[in-house]
């Protein structure tokens, strides 16, 4: 039997306006090499200056996962080649990072929960992008010098599901702090996975196997899935040692597999030493406090979620795993919908409608306070829930937001009336005497078929509260 053993390195392309050590801006899809200045095509002379609200950012993570913030960190340079680098070396941090060991806990859908170590987050300045056009390689040099922050675990998770389920939670945790957009698709959002197998019982670390730049959750637990399975088939073939060894793989999207990339190199190699051109970074009391300042997260919104609104907990990880749901529930709830309502109407009835559309919550047709309202017209007996899922389907084609109106427009104002109620269940009664003999002889089971004669006849616009106590005062 095996222990699976998985660290992971997670890349977080912070949102500032302009670069870690240049004002070049880090806009998405500019025109190829346009973002660039002599500092981050590393021309002679050129001279890095740090970039503080980049450090800010780093510092508010650090404090939303518990972790050592260094008021005194150092920038050094890490030396290997590689066509996008054109300064033949990283700024990055390695003896003292802008953040230290902190933990980030994950929930499994049994309920139960897992504290991941955070060993350090430090800043780095990103490389540029290697644009592969048949028999030629070009260099894209806008994305050189962007501020990165690079979190890397402690290797504590042991299979697929803890590595995404601690992926998802720190992609959360960073969009609700702002201080990413986590696009993954853009690359704001990668990730390298560190895999090694062992025996299982054993203390001692087996050869650990990086993958590259993962840049999707279900990726990442293919190829941690598929790496698994490839060292374990060499340790059981007997040939572990001649191929499994410290190396960097890439994960083949196209194939499902891990291929060879280079050989993995030790911290050694990279010659890490202070960079002369950039003193240590001091952060002053007043910045480690306002750093302090950290919004809501996920884990205590779930709590609040459950103590307060009384919602389930497994609905309220649905919810709050997401920024911009939970602030459309919390915009739902201001607007009259009481909670439990809110929570089926969101991640029910919406959700559906814009899974089925390919929409996010972002994009939704049906704004929060026009749902919450409309689930008030539920809760005071204006519309019946069937009705508010057509006035639903109705917003979601149409840009007519005014409730009251859609609800004259097709006519599905609730009937609460006793006179017109009990004119229709009347004249039910009188056409079905035999039923009516049966269910008071005993056949209760009969009040069923009276409630749905009466929503019919009304054309479901009857109130079924009303129908349901009219019709136990006729039958009894």
């Amino acid at each position: 039997m095996f222990e699976t053993v998985i660290g992971l390195e997670v890349h977080v392309q912070l949102n500032t306006r302009t670069k870690l050590f240049c004002s070049c801006p880090t806009s998405f899809a500019a025109r190829q090499n346009s973002n660039t200045c002599p500092t981050c095509l590393a021309l002679p002379g050129a001279l890095p200056v740090l970039n503080v609200e980049a450090v800010k950012k780093a510092m508010l993570f650090g404090n939303a996962v518990d972790a050592v913030v260094n008021q005194r960190s150092i920038f050094n340079r890490k030396s290997y080649f590689y066509p996008d680098s054109p300064m033949a070396y990283q700024i990055s941090q390695f003896d003292i990072p802008i953040v230290g060991e902190g933990s980030l806990q994950i929930d499994f859908e049994d309920g139960a929960t897992k504290h991941i170590g955070i060993t350090r987050a430090h800043l780095e300045a990103d490389a540029g992008k290697n644009i592969h056009d048949g028999a030629f390689s070009k260099v894209d040099l806008n994305r050189a010098g962007t501020p990165l922050l690079e979190i890397v675990s402690e290797p504590d998770m042991r299979n697929s599901e803890e590595a995404v389920l601690y992926l998802k939670k720190l992609h959360s945790i960073v969009r609700y702090l702002d201080i990413s957009d986590a696009n993954m698709q853009e690359g704001s959002f990668r990730c390298d996975v560190n895999v090694s197998i062992r025996p299982k019982g054993s203390e001692t670390f087996g050869t650990r196997v990086e993958i590259k730049n993962i840049n999707s959750f279900r990726f990442v637990k293919a190829a941690i899935e598929y790496e698994v399975q490839r060292q374990r088939e060499a340790y059981e073939d007997g040939v572990y040692e001649r191929e499994v060894y410290q190396e960097t793989r890439l994960w083949d999207v196209a194939r499902g597999v891990t291929k060879s990339m280079r050989g993995k190199e030790d911290s050694a190699d990279y010659r890490y030493f202070p960079d002369p051109d950039l003193r240590p970074t001091i952060v002053t009391d007043a910045m480690m406090e306002e750093a302090r300042h950290i919004p809501e997260l996920p884990d205590e919104k779930v709590k609040r979620y459950s103590e307060e609104l009384g919602i389930k907990r497994d609905d309220a990880l649905v919810i709050c795993a997401d920024k911009e749901m939970a602030y459309y529930f919390e915009s739902m709830i201001a607007n009259g919908a009481q909670p439990k309502s809110a929570v089926t109407w969101l991640t029910s009835e919406l959700l559906g409608r814009l899974n089925k559309a390919g929409l996010e919550i972002t994009s939704s047709p049906v704004d929060a306070i026009t749902l919450g309202t409309l689930i008030s017209k539920i809760e005071n007996d204006t519309v019946s829930g069937k009705g508010a899922k057509d006035i639903l389907d109705f917003m979601m084609e149409h840009e007519d937001r005014d409730i009251d109106a859609i609800i004259e427009k097709l006519g599905l104002a609730q009937v609460s009336d006793d006179g017109a109620l009990l004119k229709i269940i009347d004249e039910i009664l009188a056409n079905n005497q035999e039923k009516v003999a049966e269910y008071r002889s005993g056949k209760e089971k009969l009040f069923g078929f009276f409630v749905g004669q009466t929503m019919k006849m009304s054309g479901g616009s009857a109130n079924p509260g009303k129908v349901n106590s009219l019709l136990k005062e006729r039958l009894g």
